[in-house]
């Protein structure tokens, strides 16, 4: 008796499982298997919402660290909100970037986490830790400072709703310097309007 032909979700399945990608995997040398197995296993998700198949897929990524950062050129200004996500091996997974129009930094800082946070809900990811060098935004997420900008809190509460979809939080305050990525992609979407 003939074997049934797999469909196309079960045929990417299967190879997300069990290649072992050694020709990509040297062909491109900054990515990682476990990328290439999400990239996989997000394209199966798609092929079965297109053909109604059911697809089973694990999630893209355990862990996941967000650094987010928001500028103004002046307060309020022109304004960006830039995320850098990064997996625990310090591969880098996405940058992102928005420009925001006139708000205040305070705003972009909290736009930055958002865009961030939402990539790293749409990938999948369980557990999530935050870098960002606005205390401000760190402390009131914590709970240490209330939110009393009428402007502020509507985007406090998404981020907590955002925060709450993760199993495991880990909110940092950082030092500029260590936030660079993060900054360069708010600067950058201001200045190329992204």
């Amino acid at each position: 008796m003939p074997k049934k032909l797999p469909s196309d979700t079960e045929l990417l399945q299967f190879i997300a499982r069990e290649e072992p990608f050694s020709a990509t995997l040297e062909a491109f040398p900054n990515i990682t298997r476990e990328r290439l197995k999400k990239l996989l296993a997000r394209a199966a998700e798609a092929v079965g919402e297109a053909t109604g198949a059911t697809v089973e897929v694990q999630a893209a990524f355990e862990r996941m660290r967000v650094y987010s950062d928001g500028a103004a050129r002046g307060n309020p200004g022109i304004s960006g909100a830039g995320a850098v996500l990064v997996e625990p091996s310090g591969q880098v997974v996405d940058k992102l970037g928005k420009f925001l129009g006139v708000h205040t930094n305070n705003y972009a800082e909290y736009m930055g986490l958002l865009i961030g946070l939402r990539r790293a809900k749409s990938l999948g990811v369980r557990e999530i830790e935050v870098f960002a060098d606005s205390e401000l935004m760190i402390r009131q997420l914590g709970g240490r400072y209330q939110v009393k900008s009428a402007t502020l809190r509507p985007l406090y509460e998404e981020a907590v709703k955002l925060l709450n979809v993760f199993s495991r939080v880990k909110l940092v305050h950082v030092p500029r310097e260590m936030n660079k990525a993060a900054d360069e992609m708010s600067n950058r979407a201001i200045d190329e309007r992204m």
